[in-house]
């Protein structure tokens, strides 16, 4: 356990989601395994937004849901509050859970149509009260149900409402004081404004850092637009096959990234300056993503990297200090 640990509300360490290729059909044996997450350390402290960002298929969901305990480990530790979640019965992880709750990405197939908003909205504390966790009466849950609803944008007339009777960003708003109900330390919000018009994103964005003000949360968000990260993260980490490759608070990493597909993505984000767009030069990667079933004795960005060197053939560099609050996974820097 790293000495920063003590000090983060969420702490994951050597984090691997590895899923079974199986042939056959009635005699089924494996023959490989997709590396989904292979080793992800991650630290976020209270108050805190971190985002996670990387291309499409870079393991950034299923990380989510190994964190929030919906996808089991293959290997490595989920630390919150310095408590092992992997290691709690099914007793204590209830309990851990009112804690941390988690916003999914399509808002269309995360609401279960035959209920109305305010009992999906409700069904949390109802769940937790039945279960003598919580102390409270059906009066009290409707009526913190009413004021999350008018608190996340939605009027208390809608609460007979049914999903199909929603917007897509009216969805995410139910999503989101749902998520909210038992009163979490931390909120995981899965891509939570990609489905979503560019105008109703800026949006949510906004509501979600209201509610981080009001409430006090610390998040882990993801997504794979580096503008929304940039606008509401305040520390970053980027994923690439599985691993994560850089960490930085979100100036330092616009400003100044330091391996090379960090640099690769931000040369990908359109600048609002027609003059500054034309002038710039984009890096362009060569080649694909590597299948996540392949397994990579040396760096897994070298067959695509402008900057590959002979060692990286040989072994994966560790993710490491290279100055102070800035940490990166590349042999161009001598700790990794």
């Amino acid at each position: 356990m790293n000495d920063s640990d003590n000090d983060a509300l969420l702490a994951v360490r050597g984090l691997k989601v590895h899923f079974p290729i199986e042939k056959g059909i009635v005699f089924k044996r494996r023959v490989g395994w997709v590396r989904a997450v292979d080793g992800v350390d991650l630290s976020v402290r209270k108050g805190e937004a971190l985002g996670l960002v990387g291309e499409s298929g870079c393991g950034k969901s299923t990380t989510a849901m190994a964190i929030a305990q919906l996808q089991s480990a293959t290997e490595g530790q989920v630390l919150f509050e310095g408590r092992n979640l992997a290691a709690l019965s099914p007793r204590e992880l209830r309990r851990a859970r009112m804690n941390f709750q988690i916003v999914f990405q399509d808002p269309y197939s995360s609401l279960d149509p035959r209920i109305r908003a305010a009992d999906i909205i409700a069904e949390p504390l109802r769940i937790y009260a039945r279960r003598g966790i919580i102390a409270m009466s059906d009066a009290e849950i409707m009526a913190k149900t009413l004021s999350l609803m008018e608190r996340c944008g939605l009027s208390p007339s809608f609460a007979t409402r049914y999903p199909h009777e929603f917007s897509g960003g009216q969805r995410q708003r139910i999503g989101i004081a749902r998520a909210l109900a038992l009163g979490p330390k931390l909120v995981i919000a899965d891509e939570p404004v990609s489905a979503l018009d560019v105008s109703i994103q800026s949006q949510i964005l906004n509501l979600l850092k209201d509610l981080q003000k009001e409430f006090e949360l610390t998040f882990l968000f993801i997504a794979h637009d580096l503008a929304v990260i940039e606008y509401f993260c305040t520390k970053i980490a980027v994923m690439y096959l599985g691993r994560v490759v850089e960490t930085a608070d979100s100036a330092t990493l616009y400003h100044r990234p330091l391996h090379p597909y960090t640099k690769a993505l931000l040369s990908a984000v359109p600048l609002p300056d027609p003059r500054k767009e034309r002038q710039r030069r984009r890096i362009i990667l060569k080649g694909d993503v590597p299948s996540p079933s392949i397994e990579h004795r040396g760096c897994p960005f070298r067959e695509r990297c402008p900057e590959a060197m002979e060692r990286c053939a040989l072994s994966a560099p560790k993710l490491a200090s290279a100055e102070e609050g800035h940490e990166v996974s590349c042999f161009l820097f001598p700790n990794s």
